[in-house]
């Protein structure tokens, strides 16, 4: 016992030392040593793990804390199991092994920022990372400040957003390079490419006081920056310069296998249908090993769009549907894979099945309708269909209520065919239908010309003059008046209307009542058979008892008593004298001297009835409104504008 306790403590020995030099292999063999004496001991199965781990033996060391579940508790080898899930690109389970540990130190804080990183959450990944700088100090602070300054440069990229002035120091060439990123991300593409030439000097001082490095190895850290800058030449239209940086970076073969995908991702795009077949080659760069783990999903999205599209410019067919309708499948609301198989149907001629299929798809995505239109519009216009692309064009700017673009393209549309084919029927049909749209919107005073030059090539079109009569009411009422002599007298225009018809419609108030048809025994008999129909008699009407038949009635008697010529208002009863009242001394005579109501020479205010001075009025007096309800609001009645306003009547 006591030989093999000594030899235990010698391989422990050994396992510290070798820890301490780096030489995990050594390590792990010591640790299997003492696991073969002990085979639950819990300290060596965690050095073990720690070995595997250092050794780049993710699996295997996953597999011993997935046997020993039991001795191998969360809390103590949990950093150890995110990690390794991490490494094997089994990032879900690596966050749910996270959230799993009670205790959350500062190493598996930083796991969990880049866990959160690789799935897109830069929200909570910032927010991990500036809890990190702000609560700990160490040596690793500038590794934290460049993790930081990586996910706002991701969050101005991919989602537009812009992030906060974090005051993050750019003393390091990561540093710089992740500030240029998020300036290209701003569309700031100049100050983005002085940021960038910052970055390759940095890079090339603090690698020059290395030794070991040679020129080859200095061009290979140099590659993503150089990348990034051709990225910037391509997007300002210099395609040559960027070409050439890019196949620069190809050469060097850099180890970044994301690095190479994008590279030769962008060679494509430049290349386009032109020399296919180095774009060939530069696909299976896009296919290696890994690259899903190494890219944000939209760039794994574009470098598949670019897969289909290549199949497409090389005559793969069959190819470029396969890929599109996978790329369809995954991104059902993205318009880019169904304009790749319009595309498609378009190089084979079928215009018709392209235009089927980008109208199913505006209507099912409502929010990509624009751009489909305009593709639909080009379509129309390679089959000649003017009226057609003018209509989905005026769609597209009316679903987007710009009706200003709408109108214009009526306009380029008028002009064209008027230089063209004026008077044809294409050009008139256009014009009508500017006119139309534009008193549909209220645009009566852009529709006058369209109005005149349709009422010249038809002056017997009433209803054209009609709607020109009503939209120069508002802009010159004179020339209204004179083109209203135009129209035809009311005794000329004749309205073929059936009144019966009309009367029995369902908007009539009164409907008449037609006699019912009678057939059988009811049927009356001819007046031949000597049977007259019988007559019913009328009722006389009582008389009131005062009548007097020798007196004239009153001519006004079917007026209501207010509109009579001799109603003199309701008599109210004599005022006594104001007896006291007034100034010192008046007396009631002075008062009634000045009652004009008492004088002989005032006038009746109305006629008597049979004096033939007045005339019946036949107009009913508007009736007031009774008081509103204490507490009501009242809402004030709208008032027509006056003519010549802005907004008409």
């Amino acid at each position: 016992m006591a030989g093999g306790a000594g030899s235990l403590a010698s391989l422990w020995t050994e396992v510290n030392r070798c820890g301490q030099n780096g030489d995990f292999g050594r390590a792990l063999k010591a640790v299997n040593k003492i696991l073969h004496e002990n085979k639950d001991d819990v300290t060596a199965l965690h050095c073990k793990i720690v070995c595997l781990i250092q050794n780049g033996g993710f699996k295997e060391a996953l597999n011993v804390i997935n046997t020993h579940t039991k001795s191998l508790t969360s809390d103590m080898v949990g950093f150890e199991k995110a990690y390794c899930e991490y490494r094997l690109n089994r990032v879900e389970s690596a966050l749910k092994t996270i959230e799993g540990i009670s205790e959350q130190t500062d190493k598996l804080k930083e796991l969990y920022g880049q866990v959160l990183y690789r799935l897109e959450r830069y929200d909570e990944c910032e927010a991990v990372y500036k809890d990190l700088i702000r609560n700990s100090q160490d040596e690793y602070e500038e590794e934290r400040k460049t993790n930081l300054a990586a996910v706002l440069a991701a969050r101005s990229t991919w989602e537009n957003a812009t992030a906060e002035d974090m005051g993050l120091p750019e003393s390091t060439y990561e540093l710089c390079y992740n500030a240029a990123c998020s300036l290209i991300g701003r569309g700031q593409l100049s100050q983005a490419l002085k940021k960038l030439q910052e970055a390759e000097e940095l890079c090339r001082m603090s690698l020059a006081e290395d030794s070991d490095m040679t020129e080859e190895d200095i061009n290979a850290e140099l590659a993503v920056i150089h990348s990034q800058m051709a990225y910037i030449m391509q997007l300002q239209g210099r395609t040559e310069d960027a070409l050439q940086l890019y196949n620069q970076v190809i050469k060097l073969k850099p180890s970044d296998v994301g690095l190479l995908a994008v590279t030769a991702n962008n060679i494509i795009t430049i290349n386009k249908d032109q020399n296919v077949f180095d774009s060939k080659k530069k696909v299976k760069l896009m296919n290696a090993e890994g690259v899903e783990y190494k890219l944000a999903k939209k760039q794994l999205q574009a470098i598949e769009f670019n897969k289909a599209l290549l199949a497409m410019y090389t005559n793969q067919a069959d190819q470029c549907r396969k890929l599109s309708s996978t790329l369809q499948s995954q991104n059902p609301g993205h318009p880019r894979p169904v304009l790749i198989q319009v595309a498609q149907l378009c190089r084979e001629k079928q215009h018709s099945k392209a235009i089927e299929l980008l109208q199913r798809f505006s209507e099912e995505h409502p929010e990509s309708a624009s751009g489909i239109k305009l593709t639909m519009a080009q379509l129309y216009l390679i089959q000649g269909q003017m009226k057609t692309i003018v209509s989905a064009l005026v769609t597209m700017y009316t679903h987007e209520e710009d009706l200003d673009s709408a109108i214009d393209v009526f306009s380029q549309a008028i002009q064209y065919y008027q230089s063209e084919q004026p008077g044809s029927p294409t050009h008139l049909s256009l014009v009508r239908e500017a006119a139309d749209f534009k008193l549909r919107y209220g645009r009566k005073k852009e529709a006058i010309s369209d109005l005149e030059q349709l009422w010249k090539q038809n002056t017997k079109d009433v209803h054209t003059l009609a709607q020109l009569i009503s939209a120069y009411s508002l802009v010159d009422q004179d020339k209204a008046k004179a083109l209203s002599k135009h129209l035809p007298s009311p005794d000329t225009m004749s309205f073929n209307i059936d009144v019966d018809e009309l009367e029995n419609s369902h908007g009539a108030t009164y409907v008449r009542k037609k006699a019912a048809k009678v057939t059988g025994e009811n049927a009356p008999k001819e007046q031949g058979q000597g049977e007259i129909k019988k007559k019913k008699k009328k009722k006389k009407g009582k008389l009131p008892k005062n009548y007097d038949p020798k007196s004239t009635p009153d001519p006004e008697r079917w007026l209501p008593m207010r509109e009579r010529s001799y109603y003199r208002g309701r008599k109210k009863g004599k005022k006594k004298e104001q007896v006291g009242r007034g100034t010192q001394g008046a007396t009631s005579g002075a008062t009634a001297e000045l009652d004009a109501s008492k004088t002989a020479s005032s006038p009746p205010t109305s006629p008597r009835p049979g004096s033939g001075t007045g005339s019946a009025s036949n107009v009913v007096p508007p009736r007031q409104q009774k008081p509103a309800a204490s507490g009501a609001t009242r809402k004030k009645a709208p008032q027509k504008k006056k003519k010549g306003g802005k907004g008409g009547w």
